[in-house]
């Protein structure tokens, strides 16, 4: 896992520095740097832990932002252009059907293409500089705005502890499967009686799954290539690759920022994989960063700790709203699960059918609560 800490400076020579790690950072630093913002990264690893297996759901309203203003991940992005949600407690009757006039609705790359993409625009940008040292914190006096993405150090740890969290008590387990070719443009959402299941394409020949599964005591004596082919009605599979796991938790942040330093990425917000907004949200709140950091530059004004003021007062009860509508949804099905009835998946489908309402889902997706 990378630590990083970003250090932007412009023509008067304010800096900010930014304490993060990952794919968050790294596509906050390319943002920054394509407007000509110089960034330092200090990086307490030279070794990345990159996950095969993850893959990314992304929005169009944010592929579009990526492409634009990032980089273009264009030949990265499998296109979907349906999604279908099915539940246990009605077989195999559709429950929703999102679609929109057969366009784009939602695109799915893997985690480690987008890493690498970025890591290698970075490289050899001007504007762009990585210094490796273990010692983070002595940097943060240095700087008039520092923005934190990195869960294990001493900021986190003293400023960043208070927050909203919940447990599910549950793993996500997230694999690639390799079969037949098809066409292959429909994501399919499952919730079993388990817990929900996604079969994400990234090709037509590969897909990608995220199963969370409710209630492990012991994560390891759950058959989870077994629980793929038992739900499995589409796909001929010639091999389940390495199943990776991990513990499923949500929060969110009760403040923002401390005097200069601004929380960020999925110290932010952590919400549940099964509606695929979790990068959704860390992209959107880019937007909102790189226009207030852009104005302050353009009138003149210096980077400090009035940028972190008004990124929370303009995303914190936006965020806290999508990340509950998020939650609400897992439990909705969780309580269905439990209740070992149909009534409420028959209300949701029923519903579902409304066009204005399929519109509105649509919509809320692709640009989240608000935006």
């Amino acid at each position: 896992m990378y630590h990083l800490i970003f250090v932007v400076k412009i023509k008067n020579n304010m800096r900010v520095c930014i304490f993060g790690s990952g794919l968050s950072s790294l596509t906050l630093a390319k943002a920054l740097v394509n407007q000509k913002i110089y960034v330092d990264v200090i990086d307490r690893k030279k070794v990345a832990n990159i996950n095969y297996s993850r893959t990314l759901g992304i929005s169009k309203s944010n592929v579009d932002f990526f492409n634009d203003y990032i980089v273009d991940i264009r030949k990265n992005i499998w296109k979907l252009r349906k999604i279908e949600i099915f539940t246990d407690n009605l077989k195999k009757e559709k429950l929703l059907n999102f679609e929109n006039n057969n366009e784009q609705l939602f695109s799915i790359v893997k985690n480690h293409e987008i890493y690498e993409i970025l890591d290698k625009s970075l490289s050899n940008n001007k504007y762009f500089k990585k210094i490796y040292s273990s010692n983070t914190i002595s940097y943060l006096n240095n700087y008039d705005l520092a923005i934190n993405t990195d869960y294990l150090n001493q900021i986190n740890i003293k400023y960043f502890n208070k927050k909203i969290s919940k447990k599910y008590n549950s793993f996500a387990f997230t694999t690639i499967i390799r079969h037949k070719n098809i066409l292959n443009k429909t994501a399919v959402q499952i919730f079993t009686k388990y817990g929900p299941l996604a079969f994400l394409p990234i090709s037509n020949n590969e897909t990608s799954i995220v199963y969370s599964i409710h209630n492990l005591k012991n994560k390891n004596k759950i058959n989870v290539k077994e629980l793929i082919q038992k739900y499995n009605f589409k796909y001929d599979i010639k091999k389940i690759e390495k199943i990776e796991s991990f513990e499923l938790k949500s929060f969110s942040l009760r403040s923002y920022s401390h005097a200069n330093i601004l929380a960020f990425g999925d110290l932010l917000h952590k919400v549940h994989p099964l509606a695929g907004q979790g990068f959704n949200m860390t992209i959107r709140d880019i937007k909102i960063l790189l226009d207030i950091i852009k104005e302050k530059i353009n009138l003149g004004l210096p980077l400090d700790s009035s940028v972190s003021d008004q990124f929370e007062k303009k995303l914190r009860h936006k965020n806290f709203i999508f990340s509950n509508s998020i939650d609400l949804i897992h439990e909705f099905f969780n309580f269905e699960r439990k209740l070992k009835s149909n009534i409420l998946s028959k209300s949701v489908k029923a519903l579902g059918k409304n066009p204005s309402v399929n519109k509105l889902f649509t919509k809320i997706a692709d640009r989240g609560v608000l935006f």
